[in-house]
């Protein structure tokens, strides 16, 4: 029998170029790949990520000093997650956005309710990181197949890591759910209302809508990246850290990247993004800022972030990383903000590390093979 056209390439590149696993680990670890996770890119479609960005700062000016003043202020931090999903469909066709924004919202909606419940019914802190693993692929395959665009899955993996803990009761349980349902409500009407605004695709610039993948291909690619945030969450916990959840948002972050040099890219963005972000959001709590302050900052940082993410994603960091700890804390205003940040800082390292090195692990000839290509492409242009 013939083998297709792919894999006779495959085969030949392979006899050819060096496309083993101690191979791609060199490759990552040359200098061009970090000074490449350090370019800044062009951002053709600026317009469209400041508008998401600008639908979600708008949402949560509206939601957030609503919950503050209604008689549930205490879930303000579950309102600001249902304000993300603005963030999503920013390449969906003109008809397909809004369906894209409410089924994101539901999204949202479902890994607080999910994860809260879980916390309700009794599940132990081991058995909720065990549940967040599996979400991790379970929202991956869905943001993969349902072609939602970045964030992809991280925002979704982010509601259930805030969710976890404790509900006391089924009405915490219930009114969690609610306020994210609420605030992703008003984040669609708001980005139906501003649709006309959005830049559309034409035949000379179409969206850069990533193909999608064979659904066994989406599968297996989604049980990696459960096992391997599994990982970095409980070594993180293992170390003790308070929040390993943010462990296995790093390894989702490194590991959903299509190629092998992008996901490296990813890991040094991420790590460094995060140590500098981490020190901004430390100085923030330690003034012991209002509610209302942090609220204010969150809007301003969530139009900022979308504006500077696209051109690199370190840079991005730096502002995700104080919206995120300042969301956190105001989910639970309870804990040490301040401690939160060399924290996210650790748990990132942890994520992060993990992922590539299961990146490289879990890598496919095919996988190698391309970055053994885009290897020898840079090589070739510096020596021409």
């Amino acid at each position: 029998m013939t083998p297709p056209e792919p894999a006779r390439a495959s085969s030949a590149d392979a006899a050819t170029l060096p496309t083993r696993r101690r191979d791609a680990a060199r490759h990552l670890l040359k200098p061009h790949q970090i000074r490449e996770s350090w370019g800044l890119a062009p951002q053709p479609w600026l317009r469209n990520a400041g508008l998401a960005g600008l639908q979600s700062a708008l949402a949560a000016a509206i939601a957030l000093p609503l919950t503050l003043v209604s008689p549930w202020p205490h879930l303000v931090g579950f309102a600001a997650l249902g304000t993300l999903a603005a963030l999503f469909g920013r390449f969906a066709p003109q008809a397909g956005r809004g369906r894209i924004v409410l089924a994101c919202a539901l999204w949202l909606t479902g890994a607080v309710l999910a994860m809260s419940a879980a916390a309700w019914l009794g599940a132990s802190f081991t058995v909720q990181l065990g549940l967040l693993a599996v979400a991790c692929g379970f929202f991956f395959f869905v943001a993969t197949t349902g072609q939602y665009g970045p964030p992809g899955a991280l925002i979704f993996v982010f509601a259930a890591g805030a969710a976890m803990g404790h509900a006391t009761t089924g009405r915490d349980v219930i009114e969690r759910a609610a306020a994210t349902a609420v605030a992703a409500g008003l984040t669609w009407l708001i980005c139906a209302a501003t649709e006309r605004f959005r830049r559309q695709a034409s035949d000379e610039a179409p969206f850069p809508v990533d193909p999608l993948r064979p659904l066994d291909h989406r599968l297996i690619a989604a049980a990696r990246i459960a096992l391997g945030s599994g990982i970095a969450a409980f070594a993180a916990y293992g170390a003790g850290a308070a929040h390993p959840a943010w462990a296995a948002l790093g390894t989702v972050a490194v590991m959903q990247g299509a190629h092998l040099h992008i996901s490296m890219n990813r890991a040094l963005q991420r790590m460094a993004g995060t140590v500098v972000g981490a020190g901004l959001v430390w100085v923030i709590l330690a003034q012991e800022p209002s509610v209302g302050s942090v609220i204010a900052l969150l809007v301003l940082l969530q139009f900022t972030t979308e504006l500077i993410i696209g051109a690199n994603y370190a840079l991005g960091q730096i502002l995700v990383t104080p919206m995120a700890l300042l969301m956190s804390y105001l989910a639970a205003p309870g804990a040490a903000g301040t401690a939160m940040a060399p924290e996210r800082v650790f748990d990132t390292l942890v994520g992060a590390g993990i992922g590539i090195v299961l990146a490289v692990a879990f890598s496919t000839l095919d996988d190698r093979i391309h970055l053994a290509r885009h290897h020898a492409a840079r090589e070739g242009r510096r020596s021409g």
